[in-house]
């Protein structure tokens, strides 16, 4: 059976757990050296890149906080040390934190638009230096929170509406170079994160189930296939877009 990403290299950022560990194992699968990118849970990092490896995969653990652009570069210079090139860019590193318009401060606004913004552009700007003349794909974790009407999310949604708005600038600056750059907008996710978080026993689970015509949260595993078609040959002609992978709720 070929497989759709062989022969080439994919960085995730954030990778350790969740949805983007289960990206990290699903770009392996088919083919591609994995650069499992974490900046706190080495553990978790470890685990994927065994696992990867274990199943006749190569992978790399890479400890990078992707807010820090001099962290951001020796992730890169170690990456192209190990592969040599990248060919696929997942921006997945990110966090959400809710609060009320009149709890919002500095620290709440900065902690999340530097990893979830700032953080995006720093690793597009050095994998973008190390794609070839063939191009390459970048693939950015939104969430439906962008275009949604969530209550006590003005900051975290801000940060997402601020992905969606950059997913299409940088798909028109750096399509003349063959990179495309798209974006994957889950809806809730039941990971590590939202167990820890005590939303996946929440009554706002309930409420976004029934509003949700698939009638379920997701799982990682709902979102990695459509990953893998984007970092994918097959998705050769598509950049600029997004793609809501919500069960319909928006």
């Amino acid at each position: 059976m070929s497989q759709k990403l062989q022969g080439k290299v994919a960085v995730v950022t954030g990778a350790s757990k969740g949805i983007g560990a289960v990206i990290a194992l699903q770009l392996a699968a088919e083919g591609a050296a994995v650069v499992v990118n974490y900046s706190s849970s080495k553990e978790g990092a470890d685990r994927v890149v065994s696992e990867i490896v274990g199943n006749g995969g190569k992978a790399v653990a890479v400890k990078a906080n992707v807010a820090n652009q001099a962290e951001v570069k020796s992730m890169f210079a170690e990456t192209k040390k190990a592969f040599g090139r990248v060919d696929v860019l997942v921006n997945n590193a990110g966090i959400y934190e809710f609060a009320p318009l009149d709890a919002i401060n500095d620290e709440h606004f900065h902690k999340q638009f530097n990893l979830n913004v700032l953080g995006l552009l720093y690793a597009t700007q050095e994998a973008a230096k190390l794609f070839g003349a063939e191009g390459g794909s970048v693939i950015n974790i939104s969430s439906v929170v962008a275009t949604g009407r969530f209550p006590n999310g003005s900051v975290y949604s801000g940060t997402k509406a601020a992905v969606e708005a950059i997913t299409r600038s940088l798909a028109a600056e750096l399509g003349p170079r063959k990179i495309r750059v798209n974006s994957v907008n889950p809806g809730m996710v039941e990971t590590e994160g939202t167990h820890s978080a005590g939303i996946t026993e929440s009554e706002m689970r309930k409420q976004v189930e029934a509003q949700t015509p698939l009638g379920r949260i997701g799982k990682p595993k709902d979102i990695a296939p459509a990953v893998v078609f984007l970092a994918s040959d097959d998705a050769s002609w598509i950049t600029g877009e997004t793609l809501y992978i919500s069960g319909g709720m928006r």
